[in-house]
């Protein structure tokens, strides 16, 4: 009979720590009795009381509760729940630190983790206005029947609990002034409790809600939500189980963005992937594509190609682009794109890049550069064998250090390329959250 695993007792009492560093993830990092503290809303150098939040085995996780002596880099955080909602971490750091940190952190895990040190460190990519600027979202509803209210927003820390919002500076405007107004409009709701989340997607000119929904709506909640979203310029679908059963509830729209510099634009979907920030999202592929220096006559392999965010700018600029997916609906969308853009020297591939991939046709090919965007698991199983690829440039997206330092190391320490360049994209200011990318040649 197996035991029963017993859960570790969270200690009721605040503690008194003294910061001594920042973790990867922009908390606090402090030890007490011989043991890891990671404390969030904390800075190197301070002096705080702290709740604890989890007991782990290795380490402890906390929240502030006081700042008895505060660093000199701590500012005052715009949004009055930050600290209790887990949506942002860096508010009390000025953006010129949180950039430093974000820098100091890459570099750290490329030479702890990937014992590798790029030649040289590239300029962050920064927000104009670092504020509003979260086009994808998934808030948190819930019906509190305590109070007799409704919450619209991100979870609390630590916990399971969605955080009391009113205002969001991070999410686009169209929504993030809209929080209190959703929880009222929900609240008047016949199925109030049973609405779990909203799904956010923003256009350069349109928002979707998604509802799911886990019961049917009435005739008077349809009707409520069809004058809120009169009201507020916004277009409504509702989700009753998966992803295949969104639906909108009256007309279906094509979501769109643009990419001006390469004259291309896309056609997305509400549930396909897109990146959160379209200002960063911007420089990104042009930095991206300068790094790479696509040549004319050149054949580049995007892999983890998504919807083409990468692919048609390149190729505007080189022979053939080979771009590789593993989401069936993303490569349709893709050559759709394509097409729509007038774009003929592309050719796409649904291949999953975390498995064996020698009976693809592609993988047999040689290609000129290579484009990596993988998601946070990173890539591998395909810089395992990219030698056979016989690519000279490699420019890699990241959007977690930790497996772009496993990558890199395999990459530099094992096939033989050199680590040109490495930065951060500051794709969502205000939290740990780290992207980067990284260029790597061979001769």
């Amino acid at each position: 009979m197996a035991r029963k695993r017993r859960r570790n007792r969270i200690p009721q009492e605040a503690v008194e720590l003294s910061i001594e560093s920042l973790n990867h993830d922009g908390r606090g990092v402090a030890h007490l009795d011989g043991k890891t503290l990671f404390v969030s809303g904390a800075l190197p150098g301070e002096l705080v009381t702290a709740k604890y939040l989890k007991v782990q085995r290795r380490y402890d996780e906390a929240l502030v509760v006081d700042v008895l002596k505060p660093s000199d880099k701590r500012i005052s955080p715009k949004c009055e729940v930050f600290g209790i909602c887990g949506g942002c971490s860096l508010q009390h750091l000025s953006d010129a630190d949180q950039i430093a940190f974000k820098q100091d952190s890459l570099i750290d895990m490329l030479k702890r983790l990937g014992h590798v040190e790029p030649k040289a460190v590239l300029p962050a990519l920064t927000n104009e206005v670092p504020w509003g600027y979260r086009r994808k979202a998934r808030l948190g509803v819930k019906y509190v029947q305590k109070k007799e209210k409704v919450l619209v927003g991100f979870r609390e820390k630590g916990t399971s609990f969605i955080t009391d919002t009113r205002v969001c500076h991070v999410l686009h405007p169209h929504v993030g002034q809209l929080l209190e107004p959703l929880a009222l409009l929900i609240a008047g709701f016949s199925i109030k409790d049973k609405v779990p989340q909203i799904e956010v997607a923003i256009d350069d000119s349109q928002c979707i809600l998604n509802f799911r929904i886990l019961d049917a709506f009435s005739e008077e909640d349809l009707l409520a939500l069809k004058a809120f979203a009169e009201e507020h310029k916004l277009i409504i679908y509702l989700q009753t189980g998966g992803p295949d059963t969104v639906e909108p509830m009256q007309t279906q729209v094509q979501l769109n963005y643009s990419l001006p510099e390469f004259a291309v634009d896309f056609d997305f979907e509400a549930t396909d992937f897109t990146q959160v920030n379209t200002d960063i999202n911007r420089k990104m592929v042009s930095l991206a594509l300068k790094l790479l220096d696509p040549q004319a006559g050149d054949k580049i392999l995007d892999l983890f190609c998504g919807l083409g965010n990468f692919t048609l700018p390149l190729a505007r600029h080189c022979k053939e682009v080979v771009g590789v997916e593993g989401d069936a609906d993303l490569v349709d969308r893709a050559r759709i794109n394509a097409r729509r853009n007038g774009i003929d020297n592309t050719r796409y591939y649904l291949a999953n890049l975390y498995e064996t991939i020698d009976h693809e046709a592609w993988n047999h090919e040689t290609f000129d550069r290579i484009l990596l965007d993988p998601p946070r698991s990173g890539a591998f199983e395909i810089v395992q064998m990219i030698e056979k690829f016989k690519a000279k440039k490699i420019v890699y997206v990241s959007c977690y250090p930790g497996t772009l330092a496993r990558d890199l190391d395999v990459l530099v320490n094992q096939k033989g390329y050199t680590l040109e360049a490495a930065g951060v994209m500051d794709m969502f200011p205000h939290t740990g959250h780290v992207e980067s990318i990284a260029v790597l040649s061979k001769k």
